[in-house]
């Protein structure tokens, strides 16, 4: 290890792997690496996967391979999803050294420390069921907004879904230690915090996966509206059904959380959610939407989709864009089918082709881009405050609404970091 003194990540995948990433840097950096960029030279490389989609498998694949070309003597370490379901499958690809799953991954330095190039792949994983424990983890790249994870692992059993399998059962940090980590955060000068988990909504159960009663979502982030330094929280992903309304009221009325909701849907045909295993019917979920458009109509919705998945014919996808194009949401984020591995989703007929699929992605990208259009102009001339990041480029700065509007204005140091009235 001695000579290994400097790394560089690249993540695949969500929120919370960008939140575990940079909690994996810090701790080699504290161990002395020199953190670089991925396309610079590089000790070590590390890849933390994800396993959503067939493609995020593939990237990691091509991701190994540049590595190869450019610097063989490096040392490439996998983790994530991808390495806990499929570790001797990634052992085999030419050029990996060390394959981490999901329990071992936060012992990063210890397994380096023992590597020797030339050596067989070395795979340190077990199964799910045994990994139990909660590591916290948060972002910290640019200072204006941090990924915190505060919740991981899912006990739903979606029939389209491996992230079970991949992260374990369902288990959290605790109000006391959330608000440790966000006050850390707040003495860095973060102004936003991005509460990021697998199943958010159902924060509460203990490291080992048992309820501790006293504790639920709510409960947290009523805790978190208190906390002196951060400006701005939002809820990454909340399925609807705990997406209660008691949490939407609330929110209605804070001090800082976002008017801004992000709730996956998947499908807009209870025939096809059935088929899913989803925990709630369309009806449910047109209720939450209603909610919150009641109580904040210029509240930002963002939707999780899928399309093409096994048994959803012509008419159900009809169904599905007619509810979405009546819906008053802001945006969808549209997924593909993509057939994975060990899942229920396998079993059901018939499957879709592949030129449907991406012809009903195209469709529903079109709506996406109709809405947010939509959304936007509603709002022209309405002042709103945005926080503008740091980055510059080409003279410019970004920024959002507390609504989730992409804000673009010329580069300001002073507004750095700031949260600025604005007029859209």
């Amino acid at each position: 290890m001695e000579k290994m003194r400097s790394v560089a990540f690249h993540t695949l995948g969500c929120k919370l792997n960008f939140s575990e990433t940079s909690t994996l840097s810090r701790l080699m950096e504290q161990k002395g690496f020199e953190k670089k960029d991925f396309d610079d030279q590089a000790d070590v490389y590390v890849i933390n996967t994800c396993s959503v989609t067939d493609n995020a498998d593939k990237e990691c694949r091509q991701l190994v391979r540049r590595i190869q070309r450019k610097s063989p003597e490096s040392f490439v370490v996998i983790t994530g999803c991808y390495a806990q379901l499929k570790p001797q499958e990634i052992a085999n690809i030419p050029g990996v050294d060390l394959v981490l799953g999901a329990s071992e991954k936060f012992n990063i330095i210890e397994h380096i420390a023992q590597l020797t190039k030339g050596d067989a792949s070395k795979i340190c994983s077990c199964d799910i069921e045994e990994v139990t424990g909660f590591n916290a983890s948060f972002s910290m790249n640019d200072r204006t907004r941090s990924f915190l994870k505060v919740q991981d692992g899912c006990d739903y059993s979606c029939s389209f879904c491996t992230i079970p399998m991949a992260r374990g059962k369902s288990r959290s940090d605790n109000v006391a230690n959330v608000l440790r980590n966000a006050k850390e955060l707040a003495a860095e000068g973060v102004k936003e915090i991005v509460l990021t988990g697998v199943n958010l909504g159902d924060f509460g159960k203990g490291p080992d996966g048992n309820l501790k009663y006293d504790e639920n979502f709510e409960t947290l982030i009523r805790a978190l509206d208190e906390v002196d330094g951060i400006e701005r929280y939002r809820i990454s992903s909340i399925e609807p059904n705990l997406l209660t309304n008691e949490i939407i009221q609330w929110v209605s009325t804070s001090k800082k959380f976002m008017p801004h909701f992000h709730i996956p849907l998947q499908s807009g045909s209870n025939d096809i959610l059935k088929l899913m295993r989803r925990r709630y019917k369309k009806e449910l979920y047109q209720e939450r939407v209603e909610l919150i458009k009641k109580l904040m109509p210029h509240c930002a919705i963002g939707v999780d989709v899928i399309v093409g998945f096994p048994g959803e014919t012509d008419a159900h996808f009809q169904e599905t864009f007619q509810f979405l194009h009546e819906l008053d949401v802001s945006y969808l984020h549209v997924f593909t089918y993509s057939e994975r591995p060990d899942t229920k989703a396998l079993e059901i007929k018939p499957v879709i082709p592949i030129s449907v699929r991406n012809e009903r992605n195209k469709i529903l990208r079109n709506l996406s881009y109709q809405k947010l259009q939509y959304f936007t102009a509603q709002h022209s001339g309405v002042t709103r405050k945005v926080l503008f990041e740091k980055f510059e480029k080409d003279g410019m700065m970004e920024g959002y609404t507390d609504n989730y509007i992409r804000v673009t204005a010329a580069f300001k140091n002073e507004w750095a970091n700031k949260v600025i009235d604005w007029t859209l």
